[in-house]
């Protein structure tokens, strides 16, 4: 059969990405990415150590990025990207430009971390003041609070689910859950930590719901590598990615009117616009017990 009039495959542009070891969420960092662009993966070396800040270490470490800048060099990315919050907040900002560096010199080209595109996506959406969502124990949790500190971020709200391996299987309920405990209602925006955390169908339900920014590891992630390569990232109704949500998410309902603490989670909502939850969801757990999981170590 002759298929010479297709004229492809068209060309692609190519985004690396070093995950942690465990890191399973492929599928959803594609969901940002547009049909011209591919994503070639790696991942760091196997150890055998829980969620923690020695594992953000031990994951970061140097010689690791730069053995996997040299697997990912094979299929000529334009962009590099190192896929792991924890691993590159653990030693500030001062280690996050490094690591940043260390990729650049091993590639050859431009390279970002996850840490660092959270606080640009901080600064494009002039969030100063915001709540956090995080998978982590307490331990962790503060390493971020203490990185965008430095940064000049102003931590309202935190709630944390104290994981140590298999935040991969969090359901969205449990983010939605902890997304209406974390948030006050006087900051700029929500930050849910992790791109071992699945985002991508609850930011715009989350955002419709809280009306204000939300944002995620993963999304910032691919919103910044995807910048780099002078392209946009796609998604539905998110405020980082969409001009049209940004103009719109917090017009909709004054400040006064918008969501307390100690208020019903749906307070300041039309009933038309409340968060409806995906099929399948049942009634949120006793928040806020954390799901148990089987024994096995795990990554960020």
């Amino acid at each position: 059969m002759d298929v010479s009039f297709l004229g492809g495959p068209h060309p692609q542009r190519g985004i690396g990405i070093v995950a942690p070891f465990d890191f399973a969420l492929d599928r959803e960092l594609w969901r940002w990415v547009p049909d011209e662009v591919s994503l070639h993966l790696t991942r760091t070396p196997y150890v055998p150590v829980e969620v923690s800040l020695d594992l953000a270490r031990l994951v970061s470490e140097h010689q690791t990025l730069h053995a996997a800048v040299h697997a990912l060099s094979a299929a000529e990315p334009e962009v590099l990207a190192y896929a792991c919050t924890s691993g590159s907040f653990v030693d500030g900002m001062a280690g996050e430009r490094t690591m940043s560096a260390a990729m650049e010199t091993a590639g050859g080209v431009p390279a970002l971390t996850t840490s660092g595109a959270l606080l640009e996506a901080l600064a494009e959406l002039d969030a100063r003041r915001i709540a956090l969502v995080t998978p982590y124990t307490a331990s962790v949790t503060q390493a971020l609070e203490d990185y965008l500190a430095e940064a000049g971020i102003t931590i309202a709200g935190q709630t944390g689910l104290g994981l140590t391996r298999h935040i991969w299987k969090v359901a969205y309920r449990d983010i939605v859950e902890m997304a209406r405990h974390a948030v006050p209602r006087d900051v700029d925006a929500l930050f849910i930590s992790c791109t071992n955390l699945p985002t991508y169908d609850v930011i715009p339900q989350l955002e419709a719901e809280l009306r204000m920014p939300v944002i995620s590891a993963n999304q910032v992630t691919m919103w910044a590598a995807l910048r780099r390569l002078g392209t946009s990232a796609v998604g539905p109704y998110q405020t980082l990615i969409d001009e049209s949500a940004r103009r719109t998410v917090r017009a909709e309902v004054p400040l006064a009117d918008a969501p307390r603490p100690d208020a019903p989670a749906t307070a300041g909502v039309a009933p038309e616009q409340q968060l409806s939850e995906p099929p399948g969801f049942a009634e949120p757990p006793v928040f806020p017990e954390p799901p148990v999981f089987p024994e096995f170590p795990g990554a960020e």
